[in-house]
């Protein structure tokens, strides 16, 4: 007979995906006409986001990024923001930029979303989506700033498990690479590999398959939404802080 435990913890983590739907599906109605904008990071989480509000009819009008000023790279990511440009080209949709400098203070980052949502409004944008999953501090953050900006925050992805997440984007179809590792969580040669199967597989059992606690990033260059791929190789790995491995990508030309 299976272990009553494991089967106990099945049953509660269904009962509290389906209640999340529920609220999920619930604000379908009141949301799915209003302007929307995806926070961008070029990885899988971004594009769950926009393939489940595709998928459910929201008016998607653009995806926001943000850009360290100097290194023009996606921050935390160290994408290369040429290649945002060309995910965001192939997605058929608008890029918004929020540029910040290096280093940069939790004012000054409020400060630049502050001026971000307002140019958004401007443009009658009433939404801004995120590809959070469990982090209860960072959701309560956005939903803080953008009540104060007369906005609504969305999180399709919340409290789905993310082992069904991670099967579910590779079964879609997409593709991505592992572009940054914490290495105090997984070893090196771990980035520049392809988020598949048997990276999931080998990561250790304490890492997040969505990698949600900073165990690692990715960058999307294929699936379903994209119109074509966006072509690029891998450049050089730089390990930054004594911690970060960053996998540089260099598009094709």
């Amino acid at each position: 007979m299976d272990n009553p435990s494991i089967f106990l913890i099945n049953i509660i983590q269904t009962n509290i995906l389906a209640k999340n739907l529920q609220t999920y599906n619930r604000g379908k109605k009141r949301h799915s006409r209003l302007k929307t904008v995806v926070s961008w990071s070029s990885g899988k989480d971004s594009t769950m986001t926009l393939h489940f509000l595709h998928q459910a009819g929201y008016e998607i009008v653009g995806l926001l990024c943000t850009v360290t000023e100097g290194y023009k790279r996606v921050s935390m990511h160290g994408v290369r923001e040429e290649l945002v440009v060309e995910q965001a080209h192939s997605l058929g949709l608008p890029l918004f930029k929020a540029i910040i400098p290096p280093n940069c203070s939790n004012e000054v980052y409020e400060s630049v979303m502050k001026q971000v949502c307002i140019d958004l409004k401007s443009k009658g944008v009433k939404s801004i989506a995120f590809g959070d999953i469990f982090l209860e501090d960072v959701r309560r953050y956005r939903e803080k700033n953008l009540e104060a900006m007369g906005m609504n925050g969305l999180f399709p992805l919340w409290g789905r498990p993310t082992k069904e997440l991670a099967r579910t984007f590779l079964q879609l179809g997409y593709k991505a690479k592992i572009v940054v590792v914490d290495l105090q969580k997984l070893p090196e040669t771990y980035v520049g590999r392809e988020y598949d199967m048997s990276f999931l597989n080998g990561i250790p059992a304490d890492c997040d398959p969505c990698g949600e606690n900073g165990e690692f990033h990715t960058f999307v260059y294929s699936g379903p939404l994209f119109s074509k791929p966006v072509e690029c190789t891998l450049g050089e790995k730089v390990v930054r802080d004594g911690r970060f491995c960053f996998q540089d990508l260099v598009a094709n030309r």
